[in-house]
This record gives structure tokens, sequence and C-alpha cells, in this order.
């Protein structure tokens, strides 16, 4: 898969995966994982990036003994979800032309 392609569908994920509650690291990957692969290196710049861009916020809590970094999808989050489910509409149709008029 395009490197570019990917890197925009990571970050839609990573947002989806937030939609219905907050969550940490690992357990994002887990989530995403069945779907496209991503490991902690690609994960966290991503996370950070998004908190930049005000995607996500965070907080910490206690875990175990250890602190873990929880993440949570913020409205503006939640409009790129919208703002990207149209341009994958838009991808899916050129996808189908090339699949179509490729075979």
């Amino acid at each position: 898969m395009d490197a570019q392609l990917k890197k925009g569908l990571l970050e839609v994920c990573v947002l989806v995966s937030l939609k219905k509650e907050e969550s940490y690291g690992y357990k994002i990957i887990s989530d995403i994982s069945p779907y496209i692969e991503i490991s902690e290196s690609t994960l966290y710049p991503i996370l950070k990036r998004l908190e930049a861009t005000g995607c996500l916020t965070t907080r910490t809590k206690e875990h175990n003994g250890r602190l873990r970094k929880y993440y949570m999808i913020t409205e503006a989050g939640k409009r790129k979800i919208r703002e990207s489910i149209v341009d994958l509409n838009d991808l899916k149709r050129v996808y189908d032309y090339i699949y179509r008029e490729g075979i």
C-alpha cells in the first residue's frame, strides 16, 4: 500500500478506535491490527500529531502501579472522521473503476 495513503488511513483508524471510548496505545494497536498493520513506532507519532492538531486530548492515570496515557477524541477529531468518509467514498469510486476496467 502507498505510504501516504496508509498514513492517512491510519490516522482515521486511530480516531475511529477512540470514537466510543478513551483508550491507550497498546489497546489502540490491538483494535486496529486486524484491519491494517500498525506498530508502536508508527502509532505514537500519529497520536502526537492528532493531539497537536486538536483531534485528541490526553490524560494520565495510574494502572497497576504505572502511569498510563489515555487518549480521547475531540469534536475536531469526529469532524475529521466525517471528512475522511467523504474522501474515502470518492476513493472507492476510483477503486471501483480501476478494478472493473483493469481486469
